[in-house]
């Protein structure tokens, strides 16, 4: 309960400006980034961050008329970009689909940077799909600058049970509730940095914080009351996202790092953290496990 209401202050109440904002941004010329869900929310206002500094985006997602609408607002806000939009039709909840999606990228690119991933075994489809060419992005820029970053939220320190995530047997093997996605995807965010570190790519994983995002569209008053006192503007999840995907902060020494609001390294609970650590460093083996799921889970799909 101590670490529980610790993390609650200091990932709600007293977080301090971010260190990282546009401001701090390179050129970021002939870079390639795919940004899940980049039409609105918290992707849109990332888009916001990097088009100007003229990068070439792909906007992720179902609707290719949200996408649309998002790719002119960006143009007509930024006119001055020398960047690129493109919408890439991805959906991650039909992974039948996302084979195609993938090689629909590959098909216009030879490079990618950075790969913002959402909840757990579509995003880690997508990125399996993709990491032949993350790889080879990895061995012709600066060490560190390419990165998967998985997105999980302060529902992982009040949420999750004391395993991290909880493995039933569905007749077919061990499967892995859904429920749990955000606790699922720091330990992605782990393993990823475990095997592909030595490949030269980031993985790492951060709550963007409270936010007054359309995610409380469908809320009463009484519950938009209790959001207003503690949601922020959406861009500041931007900026904690920013920071994931390129503060040279993130060095390869600290890869596989959580990051919290409004962009900073930060720890978990000692109970996800047992349940990350592998067996031989006497945690739990959960995220090793979780992983094994995945594999499983998606190897129809390749």
């Amino acid at each position: 309960m101590g670490q529980t209401l610790s993390a609650f202050w200091d990932q709600t109440y007293f977080i301090p400006k971010p260190t990282f904002t546009e401001n701090d941004l390179p050129d970021l010329t002939g870079k390639v980034y795919i940004i899940t869900g980049g039409y609105t929310g918290i992707g849109f206002e990332l888009a916001k961050l990097l088009y100007p500094k003229n990068a070439t985006l792909y906007i992720a997602g179902r609707s290719a008329s949200k996408a649309s609408t998002a790719i002119k607002s960006l143009q007509s806000t930024f006119p001055a970009s020398r960047g690129r939009l493109e919408f890439l039709s991805l959906d991650l909840a039909d992974l039948s689909t996302i084979s195609a999606s993938a090689s629909a990228f590959l098909a216009k690119e030879e490079r990618l940077d950075v790969l913002t991933a959402t909840n757990v075994y579509g995003p880690f489809l997508f990125t399996k799909l993709l990491l032949p060419v993350l790889r080879s992005t990895a061995k012709t820029v600066e060490t560190g600058t390419v990165r998967v970053t998985w997105a999980a939220s302060f529902a992982i320190e009040i949420m999750g049970p004391k395993g991290g995530v909880v493995f039933v047997d569905g007749g077919n093997g061990d499967e892995v509730l859904y429920g749990q996605s955000k606790i699922a995807n720091v330990m992605l965010g782990v393993e990823g940095a475990k095997r592909w570190g030595g490949e030269g790519i980031i993985s790492n994983s951060f709550n963007p914080g409270h936010l007054a995002s359309e995610l409380t569209r469908h809320a009463g008053w009484m519950e938009l009351m209790a959001a207003k006192a503690i949601c922020y503007p959406v861009k500041c999840g931007a900026y904690t996202e920013l920071y994931a995907g390129w503060s040279p902060d993130i060095t390869p020494a600290k890869n596989g790092c959580y990051i919290i609001p409004w962009g900073r390294i930060g720890n978990y609970n000692t109970g996800l953290q047992k349940a990350i650590s592998p067996i031989s460093e006497a945690g739990d083996g959960a995220a090793e496990k979780l992983w094994t799921v995945c594999e499983k889970v998606v190897e129809g799909y390749l």
